[in-house]
């Protein structure tokens, strides 16, 4: 994969999102690492490289047991449990369960943070450049998973064309029939019978309709989900999850764009993203957030709270 990317300051990728990137929603991922350096994008469960010897079959049952078991315990946790598989995972995914997910955001800043927060090196200390991964295919969107099912409309024909029936005589209502008033009896007869209680049609239940979208462990291709907002986190970072039909395997090359970070580069991007707002405790809106940007302003650039 050729890189046509290489950023060594925070205005160069400002520019660089602005003017070269294709046009339209884009999704974009940090990585401190490189693909280069042995970091494939891939989904979380996709990085256990024991479950490569697994069959499919053995795998999606393991990852089905997984998320029951996760899904048991979210009562205790959460106050709106999960209407399906997707916001089951998406939760899941977000509190650090591997899962088939890959996170994404819509907004090129949030990327450049993950990508340069944390400076890392090689086995011989060396400091390494980071990357931002643009994504050029086009996965389905979840949203429109279910209008590919809906019955086409079928088309009326215009009445106003259609030829009048001929065939009705003088008395325009001898088409209808006309009922007697019926007596009090019969109309005693003609009233539903009674539900006696106990019988079996009384203790059936409305079946559910199955959904119209598959569960992320059916699709047959990469779908990207909007995830509702479980966590502030997720709102914070304009975060959304690539579903992968095949989490083991890497995306391709062709898929993506690679945006190079020098690492030389890094320390002036986090200030400069400090004092935009995008940084510790905007995109963690939690005591956890709150700690690691007042260990960053004080302990690691010497400045103020």
């Amino acid at each position: 994969m050729s890189t046509p990317f290489i950023i060594d300051n925070f205005e160069k990728y400002l520019t660089t999102v602005r003017e070269e990137l294709p046009k339209g929603r884009i999704y974009f991922r940090g990585q401190s690492k490189l693909v280069s350096e042995g970091y494939p994008l891939k989904s979380s469960i996709g990085r256990y490289k024991k479950l490569e010897s697994v069959t499919l079959f053995e795998r999606d049952q393991m990852e089905r047991e997984v998320l029951g078991v996760f899904t048991n315990h979210l009562l205790t946790y959460v106050h709106h449990l999960p209407r399906n598989d997707w916001e089951a995972l998406a939760i899941a995914q977000h509190h650090g369960l591997p899962t088939r997910f890959m996170d994404w955001t819509t907004n090129p800043l949030v990327a450049l943070y993950f990508a340069a927060r944390e400076t890392k090196a090689d086995d011989n200390d060396n400091p390494l450049n980071s990357a931002v991964y643009v994504l050029t295919s086009e996965p389905v969107r979840f949203s429109d998973l279910g209008r590919a099912k809906e019955d086409a409309i079928t088309p009326v024909s215009d009445s106003a064309t259609r030829l009048a029936v001929q065939d009705i005589e003088s008395d325009p209502f001898s088409q209808f029939e006309v009922l007697d008033e019926p007596s009090l009896e019969t109309a005693k007869t003609k009233t539903m019978p009674e539900r006696v209680v106990g019988k079996d049609e009384d203790l059936e239940q409305p079946q559910l309709q199955p959904p119209a979208f598959p569960s992320p462990f059916e699709i047959s291709e990469n779908v990207i989900y909007d995830p509702p907002h479980v966590s502030p986190r997720i709102r914070a970072q304009d975060g959304v999850l690539m579903a992968c039909h095949q989490p083991m395997e890497p995306l391709e090359e062709a898929d993506y764009l690679e945006i190079v970070i020098k690492h030389e580069a890094h320390d002036d991007i986090r200030r400069r993203l400090d004092q935009y707002g995008v940084f510790d405790k905007q995109l963690f809106p939690d005591l956890d957030g709150i700690a690691k940007w007042l260990k960053y302003r004080v302990f690691e650039i010497d400045g103020k709270c």
